[in-house]
């Protein structure tokens, strides 16, 4: 009489799952305990293993079809001799392929893989998916078409530029602040050849760190282009790889202004301004977001005229509107010029550089601007284009950001997809937290990203950080909210770094006094946004913040006094 394969106890509260994949096909001969199905829940991936050696007689289900503890998944003829789960397909029992008309373009899902995970991409999302993966236990590769690891973050995105505002801000302190310190120096001149280079060795030591962290882990860096051909299917150039897992983790492009031809000599995206082999006299930036007013602030420093062309009446939407004020006012300050409110129109190249057509947002009178170097900087694409992605059924938004659940599942059984390939902010550790929680769900544990708990930072002088809740969407959604708020005009250790400008900003619930949202301008302010991000986390209330003690004299007062600000109890103002 056939043994029944029925689903088994799947954990506490768990009473349903869904038929993964079927690893064992009917005919197959299969040993006692050897895995027969894979099932798949919110919590846990099971494999079923056989309860005895024999022939698999049927699959009572279809992969996809959900099913409840206790019911019957298969029929075992105990002691049966089966064929070898090597013999060729057409060998195989028609029944597995006659129900599914898309056979052809959506095979089955195949019985054994090359990994258990395989990542498209060794961004940051990726990489750091990667990694976490290997440490719980899987056969983890990962599928890279650049020559090194590290994504567009560590090649041409945040590490090469923080580099170069870095060294920006040297040469402008050099030049113009430390005579205040009663540091003089009569002639500072710029090796821009030398910072570039310096930039390149930041660059090519983190990028091999990756690399070794790679071969520390035992990750196989699949080198090439991906392509998603359907569940447990892609190619690398071409070369056929399996995997019961596949995360897409692609990252972005440089958004792109019909009729405006990039070259990356004159008309330039993020990566050709890092490499200006020169310092432009005259560069608009078209965009005033964070990637524009990053790089503008390193090249005004070294001494090119900033021309910022933004279509909004404002600079870095998103950013709550007092900080963004202040941060236009301090930007002009400096000697930036604003176009808010603008767009460009036409970008035509000529012997001396670019001119642009811009007119007013709404349409007006159009006027010209010169520029040796345009920067084009309006934001961001989700890089899904060429992957096979929709021709293996993958939904995709309008936007061509991967469609997932909470659970960063796509609708193909066994495809993932994390970072800025899917929806939310484009930020490098906002795709690592999604690459650590997709691989601690794939091990069936409590993988996790608080999305309110994500802060944002502008790198440029000042700097700019946010968590959480702007006072516009509060007010938007209706919730009642106190304000803090001090300046680090008031704050001992800004007075003698000589860093006064700016302020903490803390929304706190009006009725709880839980940290709702924090608002740094000022400087350190990407280091400052941690202990906000850590209160939000925790569900910490103002007060909280306000009562721990903070070392004097640091900038991280103002934190603190922001926070007694909220309940009216700042003490240094």
């Amino acid at each position: 009489m056939p043994t029944e394969i029925k689903v088994p106890t799947l954990g506490e509260s768990v009473t349903t799952a869904t038929v993964g994949k079927w690893l064992k096909q009917p005919g197959e001969a299969v040993k006692e305990d050897e895995p027969v199905v894979e099932l798949e829940t919110d919590k846990v991936s099971v494999e079923v293993p056989a309860p005895a050696t024999g022939r698999l007689e049927n699959h009572a289900v279809k992969e996809g079809d959900e099913v409840e503890v206790g019911a019957v998944l298969a029929l075992l003829e105990a002691g049966a001799a089966g064929k070898a789960a090597t013999a060729p397909a057409a060998e195989q029992a028609p029944a597995q392929v006659e129900p599914a008309a898309k056979a052809a373009s959506q095979p089955a899902p195949p019985a054994e893989t090359d990994y258990d995970v395989v990542v498209i991409g060794a961004g940051p999302g990726g990489y750091v998916c990667a990694i976490r993966a290997a440490q719980l236990g899987f056969k983890v590769a990962c599928v890279e078409k650049r020559a090194t690891l590290g994504g567009t973050c560590l090649n041409v995105g945040c590490i090469p530029s923080k580099a170069l505002l870095q060294s920006s801000e040297n040469y402008h302190a050099a030049g113009h602040d430390f005579a205040a310190h009663g540091v003089l120096i009569e002639s500072v001149k710029l090796d821009l050849a030398k910072m570039q280079a310096r930039k390149a060795d930041i660059v090519g030591a983190n990028v091999k760190g990756v690399e070794f962290l790679f071969k520390k882990n035992g990750i196989t860096w699949l080198k090439g282009h991906g392509k998603v051909e359907g569940t447990g299917r892609l190619s690398v150039d071409g070369k056929p790889v399996t995997a019961k897992h596949i995360i897409i983790a692609s990252g972005s492009d440089s958004a792109n202004l019909p009729g405006i031809e990039v070259d990356e000599k004159v008309i330039v995206t993020s990566t050709g301004a890092l490499e200006l082999s020169e310092v432009p006299k005259r560069l608009v930036v078209i965009g005033g977001g964070v990637i524009g007013l990053e790089l503008g602030s390193v090249w005004h420093r070294l001494g090119a005229e900033v021309t910022v062309v933004e279509f909004l009446d404002r600079l870095v939407p998103g950013t709550d509107n007092e900080v963004a004020t202040q941060f236009q006012k301090l930007l002009t300050k400096q000697g930036f010029k604003m176009k808010l409110g603008h767009k460009v129109t036409k970008a035509e190249k000529t012997k001396k550089g670019v001119v642009l057509s811009i007119e007013p947002s709404a349409g007006g009178t159009v006027e010209t601007l010169e520029a040796d170097v345009v920067l084009v900087a309006v934001g961001r694409t989700a890089a899904s284009k060429n992957m096979g992605l929709e021709e293996a059924g993958i939904a995709l938004d309008k936007r061509g950001r991967v469609e997932v659940d909470a659970h960063y599942a796509t609708n193909v059984p066994g495809i993932y997809a994390i970072g800025d390939v899917i929806a939310g902010p484009m930020l490098a550790h906002k795709a690592e937290e999604e690459g650590v929680a997709l691989a601690e769900l794939l091990a069936g544990q409590a993988g996790h990203v608080n999305y309110d708990a994500i802060p944002g930072v502008i790198y440029t002088w000042p700097e700019v950080a946010s968590v959480g809740f702007t006072e516009e969407q509060l007010k938007e959604k209706g919730v009642s909210y106190k304000t803090g708020k001090f300046p680090f005009l008031a704050n001992g250790r800004a007075r003698a770094l000589g860093m006064t400008d700016g302020f903490v900003k803390v929304l706190a619930d009006k009725q709880t006094d839980r940290v709702l949202g924090v608002h740094i301008i000022g400087p350190a302010a990407g280091e400052l946004i941690a202990e906000a991000t850590m209160a939000i986390e925790f569900g910490a209330s103002a007060e909280d913040i306000g009562r721990v003690c903070h070392a004097h004299p640091t900038l991280s007062e103002a934190v603190k006094e922001a926070a007694l600000g909220a309940d009216n109890r700042a003490i240094n103002i």
